[in-house]
């Protein structure tokens, strides 16, 4: 008897034990991140494992650019003061969850859509939205689409593990349409396919695919079809369990926000924290303490931030809008006092 109740015991203790080690391997995933940068002295933020045009590239020298590297540069000065900080891992879109999951890397910013999905199956939580884009299909103008609804029969490009895939795939079943989908790991390989003439479109993200098209070789052979399959706001995941990262995530892209809404740039960033006299720019800048004591950061967090980066704007124009290559509109990023769809959250 004695034997049988100590075997018990055993099993019981063991299981406990089991339990709690899968629990505490639970918390270290899903813990203090912001911790956990500070201790290894950089920001693990995803690239792309190849070129995703205007988000995330690589340019002559080898250096990443683009808009997502941007926000990347922007996070590691606000955690750890400089943009240099910072480690861009260049992962797949299907490897990107796995590798938040791991703790590979501390946060995606990969114009990574917000689902459902994702939201309650991944173990996954998302900051608000960052960027706004549509979802749409590409086609080569030769065969004759007007719309989506002309694709019968039609093979179609797309980037594997992405919400592009499934909402094409979905939107043309809806319609009837007969297609065969063909997916892609690399960005690269799908868009060589689509020129070579293997797809006869190409589903992708709106703004990217207006980018592909105007690097194209012969861009008026290409028509972006009108139908928008979905609308689709891209924000930063990060494991659940974290909520003070997800602040930080949060008000940093509600500070750059700001910082465009009072005309605060890197340029004159200075003169607008010597000569502060309102509220919100005198908590914004470190003025008046509060901001970083409340998140577990410096207080002049979003100065650095302005000082090294920009403000949103000044981040869109470079990588995406007048002072790049691309010259994309800010359509719905713009602020919602221009016409967009952008706003910051209230800083008090």
């Amino acid at each position: 008897m004695l034997k049988k109740i100590f075997t018990l015991t055993l099993a019981l203790v063991t299981t406990f034990l089991t339990g709690l080690g899968a629990m505490t391997a639970v918390q270290a995933a899903t813990g203090d991140t912001l911790k956990a940068i500070k201790d290894h002295g950089a920001l693990l933020c995803t690239g792309h494992n190849g070129t995703y045009l205007g988000f995330a590239e690589v340019d002559d020298k080898g250096a990443w650019k683009g808009f997502d590297i941007e926000l990347c540069k922007a996070l590691a000065t606000a955690v750890l003061g400089a943009p240099d900080k910072l480690k861009i891992i260049p992962i797949s879109w299907a490897q990107r969850f796995p590798s938040i999951q791991s703790g590979d890397i501390d946060v995606i910013i990969k114009v990574t859509g917000w689902t459902m999905g994702r939201d309650t199956e991944l173990g996954l939580q998302f900051s608000r939205p960052y960027f706004l884009g549509s979802t749409q299909l590409m086609a080569h103008k030769e065969i004759g689409a007007k719309s989506a609804k002309d694709l019968d029969g039609a093979t179609v490009c797309g980037s594997a593990g992405t919400s592009t895939e499934r909402i094409a795939a979905d939107y043309l079943s809806n319609l009837g349409v007969k297609f065969d989908m063909v997916t892609f790991e690399k960005t690269e390989e799908m868009r060589s396919a689509y020129f070579a003439g293997r797809c006869d479109a190409f589903a992708g993200w709106g703004p990217n695919l207006a980018i592909v098209r105007m690097k194209a070789p012969a861009p008026d052979k290409h028509i972006i079809l009108p139908d928008v399959m979905a609308v689709e706001p891209e924000s930063a995941a990060m494991r659940q369990g974290d909520d003070n990262w997800v602040d930080i995530l949060n008000w940093l892209f509600s500070a750059l926000l700001i910082a465009e809404q009072y005309g605060i740039t890197s340029a004159n960033v200075d003169e607008h924290r010597d000569k502060a006299s309102n509220p919100t720019i005198e908590r914004l800048l470190g003025k008046t303490p509060g901001i970083g004591d409340r998140l577990g950061l410096s207080n002049d967090w979003a100065y650095k931030v302005i000082k090294h980066v920009g403000n949103y704007k000044e981040i869109y124009d470079r990588t995406l809008g007048a002072g790049s290559p691309y010259k994309l509109a800010r359509g719905p990023n713009a602020l919602i006092t221009d016409g967009g769809v952008m706003y910051p959250l209230i800083l008090d």
